[in-house]
């Protein structure tokens, strides 16, 4: 059989299933997972932790609300006529920290795997040291000779 055969065979689905088994998809994913997870936390963090420090600073206003409205909203009487028209510049300015937080992380990752894999690589290309060969029965007997004048010569 050809492997053109063996593919169509396959299928699409059988197709999706080897791609998906491959070990680099199965590490994206979880990349992925863990991902959310982080963004989730770094999302509260700049959200409840650092924004209503910032926004302390700033006179006690809470920045995510803080917007400029460009055109105010029709009313008439409770039912809104038009929508006002409002630049979110405090959520723009969340996503900015949050940017910045999750850059600063990963710089920090990518710095460490850096410098282990400097590591790696020393170790690889630092030759490693090979025992002194032993002596030949000749260099043996010659030592020994040296030695015995040596100590004739002192006495």
């Amino acid at each position: 059989m050809s492997e053109n055969t063996v593919e169509k065979k396959k299928g699409f689905f059988g197709e999706f299933k080897e791609f998906i088994m491959r070990g680099n998809v199965l590490d994206m994913a979880i990349g992925v997972i863990i991902a959310t997870a982080f963004g989730a936390i770094t999302t509260s963090l700049i959200n409840n932790i650092l924004m209503p420090l910032i926004g302390l600073l700033f006179g006690g206003i809470d920045l995510a609300k803080w917007d400029i409205v460009l055109k105010p909203a029709v009313m008439n009487g409770e039912e809104v006529v038009s929508e006002a028209v409002v630049l979110g510049l405090g959520t723009f300015i969340t996503a900015i920290i949050n940017f910045i937080l999750i850059a600063f992380v990963v710089f920090l990752i990518v710095k460490a795997m850096n410098k282990i894999n400097d590591l790696k690589k020393k170790e690889e290309e630092a030759p490693a040291e090979e025992p002194a060969p032993e002596p030949t029965k000749e260099e043996v007997l010659l030592t020994e000779i040296r030695d015995l004048l040596a100590a004739k010569k002192d006495e």
